[in-house]
């Protein structure tokens, strides 16, 4: 491995500074999947920093599946391709499969979801990488299809008996619970389109962002990425308690956040590619037919 000392704007890199650089070689094949990484000792020497900033490096890679066996005494080594140790969280696995799929000149994504809160999260650390310059793609389409406001959701509801909490689809609004998922699914979808929309002015990317609604609630989360890979993660529905204008209410709802992410790539196999097939195909079908436009507001 090449050694060079990064400095960052005349500062100490900082741990994600680091996680960027190391991330850079593993997947430019820098640094050879199977392969160990250097020492912590030698890595805290090339940056000029603390083992410390290192230890956070590495682990942030290792929670994105670049790296195992992190904490075994011996250098980790870079993850070869299929062997991460296990699914991570929607919040943990979306953001490096989003980098990834930000590296082509054209970026389409389509999901389907109860809110877009993972998305917008995900999104953030791709257009960090755009802003400073290091990738930029000529267009990013993005569909998202969300519950519409006017059903009865299956969740997040009160909890109780179905007749405690039914209520009629246009009086549906007036509920807490619903209301309250109303308003973070308008914020959080207006945060996603206004963060992607700034970059036609920033620099000059074609930018194209559309929702629509859907007349059910999605018992999962899917993300199509470019056509070429499928993300998907099952919403577990919990019961849990909250506090809506100054009321502790009860409900079911999902933790969209915590629940795994398995992938399934094209190239992957005939398994894969058929998945991936068949959910862009089943995507465009809702998109085509039922749902209809989405406004935020």
């Amino acid at each position: 491995m090449t050694q060079e000392s990064v400095a960052v704007n005349g500062r100490k890199p900082s741990h994600k500074d680091i996680a960027d650089e190391l991330r850079r070689r593993i997947r430019s094949g820098a640094v050879a999947a199977g392969s160990r990484m250097p020492t912590q000792a030698k890595l805290a020497e090339e940056f000029g920093v603390e083992r410390g900033a290192v230890r956070q490096a590495l682990a942030t890679l290792a929670q994105e599946g670049l790296l195992v066996n992190v904490s075994r005494g011996s250098p980790p080594e870079v993850a070869l391709p299929g062997q991460d140790e296990e699914p991570q969280t929607t919040m943990v696995g979306l953001a490096p499969r989003l980098v990834d799929a930000f590296q082509t000149e054209r970026v389409t994504i389509d999901a389907v979801c109860l809110t877009s809160e993972t998305l917008m999260m995900g999104l953030s650390e791709p257009l960090r990488l755009i802003y400073e310059g290091r990738i930029r793609p000529e267009s990013i389409t993005l569909r998202v299809l969300l519950p519409s406001s006017r059903i009865n959701l299956a969740f997040p509801v009160p909890a109780g008996e179905p007749s405690e909490h039914a209520a009629a689809a246009d009086e549906a609004v007036d509920e807490p619970v619903h209301s309250r998922w109303l308003a973070q699914r308008n914020a959080q979808g207006q945060v996603l389109r206004h963060n992607l929309r700034a970059l036609r002015a920033s620099h000059g990317i074609d930018v194209k962002v559309e929702f629509r609604a859907l007349p059910f609630t999605p018992a999962m989360k899917l993300y199509l990425l470019n056509g070429s890979e499928a993300l998907l993660a099952y919403y577990m529905v919990t019961k849990r308690e909250e506090e809506i204008d100054s009321e502790k209410i009860h409900m079911y709802d999902a933790l969209g956040t915590q629940s795994l992410l398995f992938s399934f790539e094209r190239s992957a196999g005939q398994s894969d590619e058929a998945f991936v097939d068949e959910s862009q195909k089943w995507f465009d079908a809702l998109w085509n037919t039922i749902a209809r436009t989405l406004t935020l507001s």
